[in-house]
């Protein structure tokens, strides 16, 4: 009985922040085979380590630093050299048909890999001390490197 509970409580989950998810791999995929071996790998980190959530943060900020970690993970096995990755129809899909938008994540597929992650995570309008959890950062650093990312993305929206 118990086994059930935990499975349909992880099924719920997943149904609860499958965009998230999505979102999060999405920054880290440039085709769809790499988009759904990274989904895979993410639901798969997410089952093994369920039963041990302890609650002690919110299970978004959970599955986010899971999802991150597993993309980071991947790529560090898996690609030698960066990559400049485009946005998703997926992502596109979840924005709103705003050509501002539009431009606005263009230009964030153009960062690095950490920014792209603090930078969704901020669009998410995650506080910054929920952003340090996941990334591993102190707050301070959140506050910092957010506002050098803004700044690139200013020059990179210029050129």
């Amino acid at each position: 009985m118990e086994r059930q509970k935990i499975e349909a409580d992880f099924l719920n989950m997943l149904r609860e922040y499958n965009r998230i998810i999505y979102k999060v791999i999405s920054f880290y995929t440039d085709e769809n085979n790499t988009l759904d071996d990274l989904y895979q790998d993410v639901v798969l980190n997410l089952w093994k380590a369920f039963p041990n959530f302890r609650g002690e943060s919110q299970l978004s900020t959970w599955i986010y630093r899971i999802a991150l970690n597993t993309c980071v993970s991947f790529y560090r096995k898996n690609v030698r050299r960066p990559t400049c990755v485009e946005i998703t129809s997926d992502i596109k899909a979840y924005t709103e048909e705003n050509e501002v938008v539009a431009e606005l994540y263009a230009c964030i597929s153009r960062l690095g890999k950490l920014e792209r992650a603090l930078i969704l995570l901020y669009l998410e309008d995650r506080p910054y001390k929920e952003i340090a959890e996941i990334m591993g950062i102190t707050a301070t650093n959140v506050s910092t490197k957010i506002g050098r990312i803004k700044e690139k993305l200013k020059q990179i929206s210029k050129m």
